[in-house]
């Protein structure tokens, strides 16, 4: 359907788990000739179990369409995410009861080479102390563990450069403070080494004794079977807002 100049879809979900999950789901609008014309993603928090909501995805950030194209004939549903609504991350938004807020960027690709940040910050009115790597564990669709895979503590037997190199420093980060730590792996295929890993999920842990918080950075390890993640690290600039 259209609302003023713009293009959008209804949709309904629902959460067929034991508890309640917080969804993001991939969007792709597409003309009436099957071209993707724009992705989307919608976040849905909260879902309760056996709960059906309804919500409507609007197409944005598309640029002109391409010539003789009147919009998009149809949506198509590319990807669903979901996670624990108490172990979900938060780039804003209300502070979580632990007082830190941790979720993974987009990240970056090129060549093979995969790295994606997981930021922390002290949202609270205490002080975070950190040393050492964030603890995680794999996950794949199902939300079950990823066995076969060999954690890293730095990225440098990876490669280089990435960030995720460097010895571990004790941290105190005061409130309004972040830190953050570089995830990086390969997405190497070697034939006969065994099938293609797949972990879209990671259940972050800042110190051993922390709740978790399940990030999505959605690793394609191929048949590499290793995962390099870095020291926590200071960052020098503050959150929007933040004196």
């Amino acid at each position: 359907m259209s609302r003023g100049a713009g293009h959008c879809a209804e949709f309904e979900l629902t959460n067929h788990e034991a508890g309640p999950f917080t969804y993001t789901i991939t969007f792709t609008f597409l003309s009436g000739a099957g071209e993707a014309l724009a992705s989307q993603k919608e976040t849905v928090p909260s879902v309760g179990p056996g709960r059906t909501v309804k919500r409507a995805v609007t197409m944005s950030g598309t640029g002109p369409l391409p010539s003789g194209t009147r919009g998009p004939a149809r949506v198509k549903i590319a990807e669903v995410r979901s996670v624990p609504t108490g172990e979900a991350s938060s780039r804003g938004g209300p502070c979580p009861p632990s007082g830190v807020r941790v979720y993974a960027d987009d990240g970056d690709a090129a060549m093979g080479l995969r790295v994606v940040g997981i930021h922390l910050e002290n949202c609270g009115s205490g002080t975070t102390r950190l040393n050492g790597y964030p603890r995680l564990q794999l996950l794949d669709k199902a939300h079950q563990p990823v066995d076969g895979v060999t954690i890293l503590q730095g990225g440098g037997s990876i490669a280089t450069g990435t960030g995720a190199d460097g010895a571990p420093q004790p941290l105190a980060l005061e409130p309004g403070e972040r830190a953050h730590a570089t995830l990086v792996w390969r997405n190497t295929v070697e034939g006969g080494a065994g099938d293609p890993v797949n972990a879209p999920y990671v259940r972050v842990r800042a110190t051993p004794g922390d709740a978790p918080v399940m990030v999505i950075p959605e690793l394609d390890l191929g048949t590499t079977g290793r995962l390099g993640t870095g020291p926590w690290k200071k960052d020098g600039t503050k959150p929007p807002g933040r004196p």
